[in-house]
């Protein structure tokens, strides 16, 4: 038996919709990025982008277990002598980009290189319920319902 390998004309990408009010941010991540990847199709091949284009509505309105919405500390470096810069989950949700923790907590989940910088790209993230992708007709993935230590009530 021969190992499959799916074509570039055969791949087939869905439009997909996640609402993540009250839903818990390392799930939603995993889920996203498992979507992102196309490992959730039968078909799967490592070295594709076959994965569906994925929007995020309510990014605002995540929820992170624990304290870790006070002491999970996002860490980036200026470039200069000294210029490292802190941020805790808490600052980054009540600022000016509050979808940047989805963003980020996905990016991080995905192996490191070209081809998930690629897969990166179909990743949609708003902070609002409201997205401008009406016209592709996505379907609704409810991830409240998948298990229930997917949500968590604030």
């Amino acid at each position: 038996m021969k190992t499959y390998s799916i074509k570039p004309d055969e791949i087939e990408k869905k439009w997909v919709v996640i609402d993540a009010e009250g839903v818990v941010l390392g799930r939603l991540a995993s889920i996203i990025a498992t979507r992102l990847r196309g490992k959730h199709k039968p078909e799967f091949t490592p070295h594709m982008d076959m994965g569906d284009n994925v929007i995020v509505i309510n990014a605002d309105k995540v929820q992170l277990t624990g304290r870790k919405r006070d002491e999970k500390v996002y860490y980036w470096h200026t470039g200069y002598p000294g210029g490292i810069k802190s941020r805790t989950a808490r600052q980054i949700l009540e600022g000016k980009n509050p979808e940047r923790l989805v963003y980020l907590a996905v990016k991080r989940m995905l192996p490191g290189g070209p081809l998930s910088r690629k897969q990166l790209t179909n990743l949609r993230i708003y902070a609002g319920p409201e997205h401008p992708h009406e016209a592709q007709k996505p379907e609704v993935l409810d991830v409240k319902s998948m298990n229930r230590k997917n949500t968590r009530s604030a």
